[in-house]
């Protein structure tokens, strides 16, 4: 009878709602197995285990415990596999299985993978999935084969094969996570190693409606106006980024100042490109400037494109909100990208989500400032590289208390799934076509 209930109670869900229930369950199953004796080396807290399965589900790559070192392999193959589910998405998996067993996916599974995939309209959600699975995976497996032919004759077929395997899923999700304790920086100015995991990052944070289009459309001209902004955007930002950081960091010895100059390229655009949602590094980022560190703030916060396996308010969301008030002071009334007019719903929507994103990030931080003994920009880093499921820290992870560690759950949490889908779980829709006067407001 309670089972009737429950199942009642799962099917009046909406969307968001049944996304946001199987994300959580994931992540309790995902604690349960990592507290088990055998997924550890040395055993871990409750709170750890929780902090760890959310970091991989959410992929964002921050981490309470050394990965290689506090995990056995039973338990480094959970995150993985938390990894992948987190990345690619939970309905993205629960389409294939549907495929496999040959049963029909109804209108209900079908808005499930529009609100998943981030998707306007409802059609061709399904056909979209495949090509997601497909594409991935074998994105996926390019990546594997070319880091193994690096790492094997390096550590040997067991130790090289399994290391391809693993960065290669980390890096496709953007997860960050790594099986050694100073993520990259042994590969500084590794050509192939820069090569391969900032390709595989790349394409799985440009966004898969963006790979599409791009497969499907012969000229740039020909491309929608979301895979124009997002190509566009990415080139321009990881570009600023790499000189940014080359600058800031020249004379820095505890980042770039004690390398060649090679090295030093390496090291500034692998950083770069890596610090929008990526999370693995190549320089110890905890002996950055305050500077470099401000700077990094911003392109966290803005993330990833839509529809990709990384996190922030997004990349498309930034440019919506900037053309916005650049045409507010030209004195226009509409923003207009590439020859298209952007509706007012998106900028309003664009609005929405930064503003719950700030008070979030604003809120988090304030929380941490009165739990931790940390400066300030170390907290603040911590927790808009876990809003940004970025992974990237100071050093701070491991040192967070208890609350400290809550909090920043709740935050990659939120980060993963986006403000938005959880203010709609919350909110009930307003049905009313009730229309008041208008009459100004005095602002500014």
């Amino acid at each position: 009878m309670m089972t009737n209930r429950f199942a009642l109670k799962f099917i009046k869900l909406s969307p968001p709602q049944v996304l946001i229930f199987v994300f959580v369950v994931l992540i309790f199953v995902g604690t349960g197995l990592l507290k088990l004796p055998f997924a550890t080396t040395d055993g871990i807290t409750w709170v750890d285990a929780l902090f760890t399965a959310t970091s991989a589900m959410t992929v964002t790559g921050l981490v309470v415990v050394d990965t290689g070192q506090a995990f056995t392999l039973f338990g480094e193959i959970v995150i993985v596999s938390l990894i992948q589910l987190g990345g690619l998405g939970i309905m993205t998996f629960a389409v294939l299985i549907f495929m496999v067993l040959g049963r029909k996916i109804g209108m209900k599974h079908r808005l499930l993978v529009q609100q998943a995939t981030n998707q306007t309209s409802i059609g061709g959600v399904v056909k979209l999935v495949k090509n997601i699975l497909i594409f991935s995976l074998a994105v996926e497996a390019i990546g594997f084969l070319i880091l193994a032919a690096r790492w094997v004759p390096e550590m040997g077929w067991q130790a090289g094969t399994y290391a391809s395997f693993f960065h290669s899923i980390s890096a496709f999700n953007n997860a960050g996570f790594s099986i050694w304790s100073n993520s990259l920086m042994d590969y500084v100015g590794d050509p192939v190693v820069n090569i391969v995991i900032s390709f595989l990052f790349i394409v799985g944070g440009i966004g898969f409606t963006v790979l599409d289009d791009l497969i499907r459309s012969k000229t740039f001209r020909g491309m929608a106006l979301h895979s124009k902004v997002m190509l566009t955007g990415t080139v321009v930002i990881n570009l600023i980024a790499m000189f940014t950081f080359f600058i800031l960091e020249y004379h820095n010895p505890q980042a770039l100042a004690n390398l060649s100059l090679g090295d030093k390229l390496w090291g500034s655009y692998f950083q770069a490109v890596t610090t929008r949602t990526a999370g693995f590094n190549s320089v110890d980022i905890s002996g950055i400037g305050i500077d470099t560190a401000f700077f990094m703030f911003v392109l966290m916060f803005i993330g990833a494109g839509s529809t990709s396996t990384g996190g922030g308010i997004k990349l498309t969301t930034a440019f919506v909100i900037i053309m916005a008030v650049i045409t507010f002071l030209r004195g226009k009334s509409d923003p207009v990208l590439y020859g298209r007019t952007i509706r007012k719903h998106i900028v309003l929507k664009a609005l929405a989500i930064t503003i719950i994103s700030i008070m979030t990030v604003y809120l988090t931080i304030f929380v941490l400032v009165l739990t931790e003994n940390q400066s300030f920009i170390e907290i603040a880093f911590e927790v808009i590289s876990a809003f940004g499921t970025v992974g990237l820290s100071m050093g701070i992870t491991g040192d967070l208390s208890t609350i400290g560690r809550i909090a920043i759950v709740f935050v990659m949490f939120l980060g993963k799934l986006g403000p938005l889908t959880l203010a709609f779980s919350l909110a009930q829709p307003d049905r009313t076509n009730i229309r008041y006067p208008d009459e100004d407001l005095f602002t500014g």
